[in-house]
């Protein structure tokens, strides 16, 4: 059904048999970079564009540089009389967000920029047949993402949710969490080294260019240097900070302080701290 719509792309079969899976479950789809995750996400929108014609997509991605990257790929892939496909963001002022939700067919924003707009109210997920997550590892510390979802599954009528990443993490505890998250019933993942994508694939041939390091860099770098260690004897000296030092004491360090701080301590040298 969706090939009829794509412009000048042809999905590889493993692309074809991620789909059918999406189809019929809320997938978590891993892939490494540049093997085609967005293209999947663009068949699995003409597919419930066509089963829900009067529903809407909607596609998030953590930064809008990333937001504006799906956009550009959508419009370049399928024809324009497909859907009204729209950028959210939050320069645009909330009386015209929700106009331009209205009219919309296919919604390209940010987690917050959506989650705010339904924590306000402005309007609903209800009409929303499919939401792409896309890095959607980044959803165990991004609560606008997991907030999104659940709204999402308590309002929408015809639900469908697909998650992207190409890193989900390397241990299991964090892909259940991903998938708990954003309410994951399948994940579907391939590396360069599953039997149905490498044969789309040539040999990866790594070069390394080694380029001198700027002066103007090393002047800053000198700084910051200079810096650090003046904020850590200032530290030492008012007995907050004591053995080797990195990165690992420093957080330490940090949260000490503001914990005394937070519970009443008046010490002088803990507001010095604070600041160093």
């Amino acid at each position: 059904m969706y090939e009829k719509f794509l412009i000048n792309i042809t999905p590889r079969e493993y692309q074809k048999k991620i789909l059918e899976k999406c189809k019929e479950k809320n997938c978590l789809v891993v892939l490494p970079t540049g093997i085609g995750k967005t293209l999947i996400a663009l068949m699995l929108t003409i597919e419930r564009m066509q089963k829900f014609p009067m529903e809407k997509v909607l596609f998030l991605a953590p930064t809008r540089p990333l937001v504006e990257q799906h956009f550009k790929y959508f419009k370049e892939h399928i024809p324009e009389l497909f859907g009204q496909m729209n950028l959210f963001t939050g320069k645009i002022p909330a009386k015209d967000r929700k106009k331009i939700w209205e009219r919309s067919d296919i919604v390209f924003s940010t987690p917050q920029c959506i989650g705010n707009d339904v924590k306000n109210k402005l309007y609903r997920l209800e009409n929303v047949s499919l939401l792409i997550e896309d890095e959607a590892h980044r959803c165990v510390k991004n609560y606008a993402y997991t907030y999104v979802a659940k709204a999402y599954v308590e309002q929408a009528k015809n639900k469908r949710i697909l998650g992207m990443t190409a890193s989900p993490g390397t241990d299991k505890l964090t892909i259940k969490k991903i998938c708990q998250s954003l309410l994951i019933e399948e994940v579907e993942l391939r590396t360069r080294e599953s039997a149905d994508v490498k044969k789309y694939l040539q040999d990866l041939e790594i070069k390394i260019i080694k380029i001198p390091f700027p002066e103007r860099f090393s002047e800053i770098r000198e700084l910051l240097n200079s810096l650090y260690k003046k904020n850590v004897e200032d530290l030492k000296q008012r007995n907050l900070i004591f053995g080797p030092i990195n990165k690992v004491t420093l957080i330490e360090c940090q949260k000490k302080i503001m914990k005394s701080l937070a519970t009443g301590s008046k010490n002088p040298n803990l507001f010095h701290g604070a600041s160093s």
